[in-house]
């Protein structure tokens, strides 16, 4: 089984191909000026440089947030339509779980942060093998901190800007690699899920955002 991953929701976006040797391909592209520009040419790239067509693959994936609400919409438009014009089926992943997939092992409490802007995170903790503690949430980091065990695993770009902070509040903290371009641990985890069935169609793929988007309304004459 070969899967097709997307992953748009932060600045560092990916998009990688899994198959049963493991991860086959991945590009990454830290796009300033929005993902719509670079996606669609870059997953026609990999796929030609493996020598696949999109119908050889068996399922799509991508990340459903939270995130860019941008980039959430260029993701799941983009996977949808490769989807149904192939006829497969397709597996949607929070990115807080796939961040926290990609540090699973490294600390028996994992946390994965992203900015959310207007001083706050979003954020989710997890045991050592990523399983999801409790709920995701959005909110001050000094609230995601609060609590947390001396030697916690932090992944994500916002726990590095946050750095300092985090080092302060908890002691030993670690910051292991992964968690910033997150297609081929998607496309993996993917992987395992649609080979066990669990799929969905390309309608039912839902963003996870957390929060409203904060567009405000105009005001009236």
């Amino acid at each position: 089984m070969r899967v097709l991953a997307v992953d748009t929701t932060t600045r560092c976006g990916s998009v990688a191909v899994a198959g049963p040797d493991g991860v086959l391909a991945e590009a990454r592209v830290a796009a300033d000026g929005g993902h719509s520009r670079w996606l669609l040419s870059a997953a026609e790239a990999l796929l030609g440089g493996l020598g696949i067509a999109a119908g050889d693959l068996d399922a799509f994936a991508v990340t459903t947030g939270p995130g860019s609400f941008t980039g959430l919409r260029v993701g799941l438009g983009s996977v949808q339509g490769l989807a149904v014009a192939s006829g497969r089926p397709c597996v949607g992943l929070s990115t807080l779980d796939v961040m926290a997939l990609s540090a699973v092992g490294s600390s028996g409490t994992i946390v994965a942060i992203i900015d959310a802007f207007r001083g706050e995170v979003y954020s989710g903790v997890y045991d050592s093998g990523g399983a999801l503690r409790g709920e995701r949430r959005v909110g001050r980091l000094e609230a995601v901190l609060d609590g947390l065990p001396r030697g916690t695993a932090f992944v994500g770009e916002a726990a590095l800007a946050g750095r300092a902070a985090i080092c302060e509040s908890i002691p030993g903290a670690i910051f292991p690699e992964g968690g910033r371009s997150l297609a081929g641990t998607l496309a993996l985890a993917a992987r395992r899920l649609a080979l066990a069935g669990r799929t969905v169609s390309p309608a039912e793929l839902r963003p996870l955002y957390l929060r409203d988007a904060g567009i405000r309304k105009p005001r009236d004459p």
